[in-house]
């Protein structure tokens, strides 16, 4: 198929156009970075901005499928930033589908759609929409996952939605280093009891899903459209360990020293509200959401996805541990 990548300079979009690549489909990628070395291993790129919906409709065109992966992050910033750049941008992305005939989108979206700061233990898709939300991320992501599926029309475009949960593995440029720094400067606290449990996905599988969606939107949509899917490693891991065991891994200290969620909440309500006060834009050592995130339960039921998509991880948790120790040997080697 010739397939349109958005966001193909971010982690997870360029180990989609890879694996893309790697099985011969022709792929063109969106971003607003330059990517040189996916053009070339055979990507055709183009540079542009999403909210630009004349941009998107000249771009998004003669393709088989679109996998929408740009979108912006984060924990803190202006509601109309996350708006524009979840929301509006994917808009554009859909009516250019609309508009150019094609007939297959597949949108990454995330778990913390459903999440209002509760635990999430073995949850599957039938969880809902919260009724708060604790940052812009995961409220705008709500606002166009729902738009997505919105979308899916039988005979037309057929759509679904993937939810990827803490996307990490060799060239992690976002969880895995933010940990560290964390770590190294001596501000990672372990909140909570230590004992709640999580998922997480290698980026290898969260790319291996959005290809098992693509093919079956192209094969059987019937089966899958209109949907949202939950993309986990399948291995719930206790956070802390977790993250105790990164650490050691890149030789930084492992956190030891602990907090109450209670204490830890109530810190990030306060920086929240001082940032807000004092209209700052850069992140706060502590907010609600984070808190949330680091004391609660966030694992999930995959079976949708194994069932309707055929998705089954590759790269088990010990694999992918094991790589990235060895990348890190190499790296100090030289």
């Amino acid at each position: 198929m010739r397939i349109l990548v958005t966001g193909c300079s971010g982690f997870l979009g360029g180990e989609i156009v890879r694996q893309l690549l790697s099985r011969g489909d022709d792929v063109v990628g969106l971003s607003r970075r330059e990517t040189p070395e996916l053009v070339r291993a055979g990507m055709q790129h183009h540079r542009g901005d999403l909210t630009d919906a004349a941009y998107v409709q000249r771009t998004i065109t003669e393709v088989d499928a679109v996998i929408h992966t740009a979108a912006v992050a984060g924990v803190w910033g202006e509601w109309r930033y996350f708006f524009d750049n979840n929301v509006v941008a994917t808009r554009n992305v859909l009516a250019a589908c609309q508009n150019s005939g094609v007939t297959k989108c597949v949108y990454t979206s995330s778990p913390s759609v459903t999440f209002a700061g509760g635990h999430q233990s073995g949850i599957d898709e039938s969880a809902p929409y919260p009724d708060r939300w604790l940052c812009h991320y995961p409220h705008t992501k709500a606002i166009a996952e729902q738009e997505v599926i919105a979308a899916d029309t039988a005979g037309g475009l057929r759509t679904l939605s993937l939810r990827p949960h803490l996307i990490w593995g060799n060239g992690d440029p976002h969880l895995v280093p933010r940990l560290l720094e964390r770590a190294r400067s001596g501000k990672l606290r372990i909140i909570g009891d230590g004992q709640n449990r999580i998922d997480t996905v290698h980026v290898h599988n969260a790319a291996l899903a959005h290809l098992c969606a693509v093919d079956t939107l192209d094969a059987t949509p019937e089966s899958a459209a209109g949907r949202s899917y939950f993309i986990a490693q399948d291995e719930p891991v206790l956070c802390w360990p977790w993250i105790a065991r990164l650490c050691e891994t890149y030789g930084e200290p492992p956190p030891s020293r602990h907090i109450s969620y209670r204490s830890a909440y109530a810190i990030g309500a306060g920086c929240e509200a001082v940032y807000k006060t004092l209209r700052r834009k850069s992140e706060p050592p502590m907010t609600r959401f984070v808190a949330a995130q680091l004391a609660k339960d966030h694992y999930f039921d995959i079976t949708a996805a194994k069932q309707r998509l055929g998705y089954e991880p590759r790269v088990s948790m010990e694999e992918g541990l094991a790589e990235l120790a060895v990348t890190d040997l190499a790296r100090n080697a030289f």
